[in-house]
């Protein structure tokens, strides 16, 4: 996710940040730390899901260390980059966008696991459009509108996970001979693009918490309405960022062992926990993304709050495979012509 994920602790480079320490199983020294590699906003320290792999460790003896590798896309680059001589040992978070590219470069040992799902859709700033008496789009349709003219900012595909996931339901909704003309609509219509999530959401959104922007429609994900209640300060009960069901792209993400590891074994220990009940139940409150594990009970507040769409859009990873780095280039012709 990369995005994938909202509202989570960034990380950054330093190797032993997030390590658990090594310990020992039945009086035999542990194996060396394994290394899972995760994109930049999958926190290293201090939270739930940290404390989960810290218990794994307790367990099992396997030390696992955190490494951070920028966004998913620059994730999966650097990985293919290194396939079969990989930084680390398991890979966690390239989604269903980026799946194709992972697989076609060697990253991995065998086929990755899915770990979680969300959805990437079209937020909305519930209280500017109250202010202004006017209704929020409901529908990739409705973001046409004249009404709707200059206020929506998106993230480019070509540097941001849910920027592709976008681009992909437009692909969904319009068909593959239709998006562009979509997209040359929208971009008739004052779509605004920034090159990062962080960006489009923080900076240019005016719905998010502590955020300047100017823009009540935002590219984000059905989870950010629980993410705002969360981390709110002042608490508040209700959610200030609306969702619109009718745009949303289902984004499932996978981890996997890479392809290269001098511990296989090991890794494969641990890609079978991040899927066991342990971890995932931690995965809502920290990525505020779904558990793939169904007996994951899922906190209260992400089930009043967060959105899941009946029938959102999605593109087989086949056909994204395919056509993604020439829709891109289409879109970055069209849009930012």
């Amino acid at each position: 996710m990369a995005a994938a994920v909202l509202l989570a602790a960034c990380g950054n480079d330093d190797a032993s940040n997030g390590s658990t320490t090594p310990g020992t199983t039945g009086g035999t020294t542990a194996p060396a730390a394994i290394t899972m590699v995760v994109y930049d906003s999958f926190p290293t320290a201090d939270t739930p899901l940290n404390e989960a792999l810290a218990e794994f460790t307790a367990d099992t003896g396997i030390a696992v260390r955190l490494v951070t590798a920028g966004d998913a896309g620059t994730m999966v680059t650097k990985a293919a980059l290194t396939a079969g001589n990989p930084e680390g040992d398991v890979m966690w978070g390239v989604d269903n966008t980026l799946l194709s590219a992972a697989t076609d470069g060697g990253v991995f040992q065998s086929a990755p696991t899915p770990v979680d799902f969300g959805d990437v859709c079209e937020n909305n700033d519930i209280a500017s459009f109250a202010d202004h008496g006017i209704a929020p789009p409901a529908t990739l349709a409705d973001l046409l509108l004249p009404q709707y003219a200059g206020l929506l900012v998106v993230e480019n595909p070509a540097t941001s996970s849910p920027g592709l996931a976008f681009l992909l339901a437009t692909v969904a909704y319009a068909g593959e001979d239709g998006w562009q003309q979509y997209w040359r609509d929208l971009r008739d219509n004052g779509v605004e693009v920034a090159d990062s999530w962080d960006v489009a959401y923080y900076e240019r959104f005016s719905g998010a918490a502590g955020g300047e922007g100017d823009k009540p429609l935002v590219v984000s994900y059905g989870s950010s309405p629980p993410a705002e209640v969360v981390f709110a300060d002042p608490p508040r009960t209700d959610a200030p960022t609306g969702v619109a069901a009718g745009t949303c792209f289902r984004q499932t993400e996978y981890a996997g062992v890479l392809r290269g590891t001098k511990h296989p074994a090991e890794a494969q220990q641990l890609v079978q926990f991040l899927v066991g009940e342990r971890f995932q139940r931690e995965l809502p409150l920290t990525l505020f993304v779904y558990p793939v594990n169904t007996d994951v009970q899922l906190p209260d507040v992400f089930t009043e709050f967060a959105v899941v769409p009946d029938d959102p859009f999605e593109i087989v990873p086949a056909t994204i495979a395919a056509n993604r780095e020439q829709w891109q280039d289409q879109w970055n012709e069209i849009v930012l012509r």
